[in-house]
């Protein structure tokens, strides 16, 4: 059984959700990522991602240095544990279509680093394929607001 421990990007860079959204964004290009863990302290609280800064700030038409991490961040981040099984984690990631996961330390309940799909891909043998295919299918537009 290889574990996600095996295979995490560990000593993850996090912003904290008072940060600006320009701030976040520098960081993404600095780090050249896509989604940076938000924490409050030591505490996992959400997530944000390029998507996030795009679809819930600049749309909205917010400015970067005037809107914050905290308001634009998704919460509902799915987590995993860093002694979970590879396979586990990789069906949890194409139920929810997910190419990333924060990674949690199982006794501290601290992050320890971040798993993404090409993390698992190019550190095991075939095991990324079928959650590539489950991630990548099209799912319907989110349009339960509407724009003004």
């Amino acid at each position: 059984m290889q574990t996600i421990r095996e295979v995490m990007t560990p000593n993850v860079q996090t912003i904290s959700p008072k940060e600006t959204v320009q701030r976040a964004a520098q960081m993404m290009d600095d780090l050249n990522v896509g989604a940076i863990p938000v924490c409050d302290g030591d505490r996992l609280v959400g997530m944000i991602t390029d998507r996030d800064i795009t679809v819930r700030s600049v749309a909205a038409g917010q400015s970067p240095d005037q809107c914050f991490v905290g308001d634009v961040m998704s919460t509902d981040v799915r987590t995993c544990y860093s002694n979970q099984d590879i396979d586990e984690v990789l069906d949890k990631m194409g139920d929810v279509q997910i190419r990333r996961v924060p990674v949690i330390d199982e006794n501290s309940k601290q992050l320890v680093g971040i798993v993404s799909l090409g993390d698992i891909a190019t550190k095991t043998q075939g095991a990324a394929e079928g959650a590539l295919d489950e991630i990548s299918s099209p799912s319907e537009p989110d349009r339960s607001e509407t724009r003004h």
